[in-house]
């Protein structure tokens, strides 16, 4: 299986920046992607960006498109989540996650570090 650990959350001021890490160990070799999903109080789990382990193409929901990067450590396994022009609609908790390769779900989930960002 896949461990993930998130890492970097906390408290900014809106246009602030944050960085967000997920270290992942286990069998990484069986997943074929990771990414990055939030939550805030009250609405359903939303993507927010994604990184092909082979190749390292991206993909990013329209709402964090030019203001988030996402981009990835081969050795050791770790992504991130680099978040510039904070706003307060991105406060929530944020999960990595690790996607199957073979049935092209996230299956592995990582337990989430709080983002908020104050207005």
């Amino acid at each position: 299986q896949v461990q993930l650990v998130e890492s970097g959350g906390g408290l900014v001021q809106a246009g602030g920046s944050l960085r967000l890490s997920c270290a992942a160990s286990g069998r990484t070799f069986s997943s074929g992607a990771m990414g990055w999903f939030r939550q805030a109080p009250g609405k359903e789990r939303e993507f927010v960006a994604s990184i092909r382990l082979s190749g390292g193409a991206t993909t990013y929901s329209d709402s964090v498109k030019g203001r988030f990067t996402i981009f990835r450590d081969i050795t050791p396994n770790t992504v991130y989540l680099q978040m510039n022009s904070l706003k307060a609609d991105d406060t929530a908790v944020y999960v990595c996650a690790a996607r199957n390769a073979v049935s092209r779900m996230y299956e592995y989930w990582g337990q989430g570090t709080q983002v908020t960002v104050s207005s």
